[in-house]
């Protein structure tokens, strides 16, 4: 195929995409239901009843659409989140921030420390993480940033949530894992303010490994994902982990704290309300769905704008 014909069916693709997403938010603004069951059938070629939800992802697109709470954007922020977590009582979690950009142009690179961790702000996957910046090709990386901050992620798959977001790049330091690797994320599930089990990710060599564990370190077989190739020990600072998560859970019926560890310390990762775009089929059995949602008690959508957070000083929004 020519390279002419190659860019006309990108553009094209391109063209297609953004029309379907003008199409779904527009739906979304006359019926956020039937938004949400076009979406995940488009994604999965499942049903999801959002009327009578039970599973995990049905309870999730539920809570996508019916909570009003600010405070989830605040926290989706990878920038705004520091503000929250130290108003908790968890400033010791937080990795060292080396520089906040509001525009790529702002970077310089000379500035750039050898090892770093490059994020914009407003959404999931915009991370470049780096051992060695002279290895990386500055303009792909400065054009790479530039893309994503010009993307409204929310719109991608109605986690409007996200597009609430000032876009932002945030400099942060690079956290090594065992033997040079990637650090483990550690991701610890919280229904209504109780964490009630741990994800863990393993990567290596460019492979990953999912493993799944209650707060007693006992396996869970809930996901989809082969398990590490060794056993997974548990993490000095669990304790600590599960702690802090609470203390950053408590106002919402949902949402996963991720953290990675350091020198035995915890480090927080970020917040996340939406894994897997409500859509996580690929990731857990339908035992695991269901097992997921039965632990996830929906508050009443009648009740409160916040949908069960606790009311909170106006300063926050």
């Amino acid at each position: 195929m020519s390279k002419n014909k190659e860019c006309l069916l990108k553009n094209l693709r391109r063209a297609c995409r953004l029309m379907w997403r003008k199409v779904l938010s527009k739906l979304y603004k006359t019926s956020p239901e039937a938004a949400a069951r076009l979406l995940y059938f488009q994604k999965t070629g499942k049903v999801i009843d959002i009327k009578n939800p039970r599973s995990f992802n049905e309870k999730l697109q539920w809570l996508n659409i019916y909570s009003k709470d600010p405070l989830r954007s605040i926290c989706a922020d990878k920038y705004r989140v520091r503000e929250y977590a130290e108003r908790q009582g968890c400033a010791g979690i937080l990795k060292t921030l080396i520089a906040v950009y509001d525009s790529v142009d702002d970077i310089a690179w000379s500035d750039l420390p050898k090892k770093f961790a490059l994020k914009c702000t407003h959404g999931c996957g915009y991370n470049i993480v780096s051992a060695d910046k002279d290895e990386l090709d500055q303009e792909e990386v400065k054009e790479k940033l530039r893309k994503w901050m010009g993307e409204k992620f929310g719109s991608k798959n109605l986690e409007f949530h996200y597009d609430k977001i000032i876009p932002r790049i945030i400099l942060e330091e690079y956290v090594e894992g065992e033997d040079g690797d990637l650090p483990r994320d550690y991701n610890v599930y919280c229904f209504n303010g109780v964490a009630r089990l741990v994800e863990v990710w393993t990567e290596k060599g460019g492979e990953e490994w999912q493993d799944v564990f209650d707060l007693d370190w006992q396996r869970l077989n809930i996901g989809r994902k082969k398990s590490f190739e060794r056993p997974v020990e548990r993490p000095k600072c669990l304790d600590e982990m599960i702690r802090y998560a609470q203390l950053l859970a408590n106002p919402f019926p949902f949402v996963r704290v991720d953290f990675y560890e350091k020198n035995g310390e915890p480090i927080l990762a970020e917040m996340t309300f939406t894994p897997g775009a409500n859509m996580s089929e690929g990731y857990y059995t339908r035992y695991g769905l269901e097992y997921l949602g039965s632990l996830l008690e929906l508050p009443n959508k009648d009740a409160t704008a916040e949908l069960g957070g606790q009311p909170r000083p106006r300063m926050w929004y």
